[in-house]
């Protein structure tokens, strides 16, 4: 026998307060590929059989109009008899059409994003959360019941669900009558599915009586992986050290690591260094690009004004980077003997640290990233 089910008598209305969630992302370059007109041939030029050929003037012709993503505006550039360029004012087309002065496969002209993208983990996930108050103020237009409604005490509430573990963010709640508009940072670290929930609440007071009102929507999406690192170590021979006469030997390890762009776009390696290293240890890397590449806020280059190099990753490249990791010796500066520690080791295991990442892509959005321990199994020093 079926349970009797007992109708609500509560009357389902729409809420006078609206929800709306935005991403927010940098705009992208519009592509453009300029195609240049064919060069006429020089017997083709001359005007009588038999004359002698007179050759075209010696410029680059400029590209099809049609080929470009947008007609400048401003003094336009056509091309004078002698070849050489001269500039005329006005709207008016010449001979040669509106054309850039300068074509790239990248035009000036930005483009918004279709659609929600990608996230990737190591960016920024940022977006704008913004409760509309609908109800129309005290004294003008009612609602479709003839009831007047006032709201209050608006708020908002937003969490982040991720694989392991959730981040709450509760922005401020606005005043009557008003729009709350709150940008939400949310730094993504891990991979796999985000749920990201938004919780609106009110209060709704009428002539007569009152009510707290709420609703909840969920927005999920996937983090994907934007850079593979995979990394070895290994034994390097050991160095006498200066201390006690050579009778120590200092260990030493080599650590390589591969970067692997997996993300769709394209990335520009700011900078890799390792993190969190233990004080009995000390490292240098033996990349030429980083050692340019300081801390922020110092000023960059290598000493004679040259900028350094920095790799740029298009999808599915790689990078390979090498470190030297070596054991502190207590020689080096004086007064240092009893200060070094000795290096610690975990079940016959050395931990160097942590692998810092930095980058950014194409129009400049920032990400990081921070491996998990790194390390090599204990080998007796030769």
């Amino acid at each position: 026998m079926s349970h009797q089910r007992f109708p609500s008598h509560e009357v389902k209305e729409p809420h006078s307060v609206s929800l709306k969630v935005l991403r927010l992302s940098r705009p992208s370059l519009v592509p453009q590929f300029p195609i240049h007109p064919p060069v006429i041939a020089p017997s083709l030029t001359s005007p009588i059989a038999g004359a002698p050929a007179v050759l075209p003037p010696a410029r680059h012709l400029p590209p099809l109009p049609a080929s470009l993503a947008y007609s400048p505006l401003g003094p336009i550039k056509k091309h004078g008899e002698n070849g050489q360029e001269i500039e005329s004012a006005g709207n008016g087309r010449t001979v040669d059409g509106y054309y850039n002065t300068e074509p790239f496969i990248l035009s000036p002209i930005v483009n918004l994003p279709p659609s929600f993208g990608s996230a990737y983990v190591g960016e920024t996930f940022s977006c704008t959360l913004c409760a509309n108050h609908n109800a129309p103020p005290i004294g003008e237009t009612s609602t479709a019941g003839g009831v007047k409604k006032t709201i209050r005490d608006v708020k908002i509430e937003a969490e982040m669900q991720t694989p392991s573990g959730q981040t709450t963010n509760n922005p401020r709640p606005p005043p009557p009558f008003t729009t709350l508009q709150k940008i939400l940072n949310f730094g993504l670290k891990e991979e796999g599915t985000h749920v990201l929930g938004v919780t609106v609440s009110y209060y709704e007071a009428t002539e007569t009586s009152g009510r707290t009102r709420a609703f909840r929507k969920m927005y999920q999406f996937i983090c994907k992986p934007s850079l593979i690192v995979r990394t070895k170590a290994g034994p390097l021979p050991s160095l006498p050290s200066k201390s006690q006469n050579g009778k120590k030997r200092l260990r030493r390890w080599v650590l390589e690591a591969q970067l692997e762009n997996c993300s769709e776009d394209a990335i520009l390696l700011e900078k890799v260094k390792l993190a969190e290293v233990q004080r009995g240890l000390k490292w240098r890397d033996c990349n030429n690009w980083l050692d340019g590449v300081r801390e922020e806020g110092e000023q960059q280059g290598k000493g004679n004004g040259e900028i350094p190099k920095r790799p740029f990753l298009h999808p599915g490249e790689s990078e390979q980077l090498c470190f030297i990791i070596e054991e502190r010796d207590p020689g080096e500066e004086e007064g240092e003997e009893e200060a070094v520690p000795e290096v610690e080791e975990n079940n016959g295991r050395i931990e160097f640290g942590v692998m810092a990442l930095v980058w950014r892509t194409e129009m400049g959005n920032r990400g990081s990233l921070l491996t998990l321990k790194l390390g090599t199994k204990h080998v007796k020093p030769r």
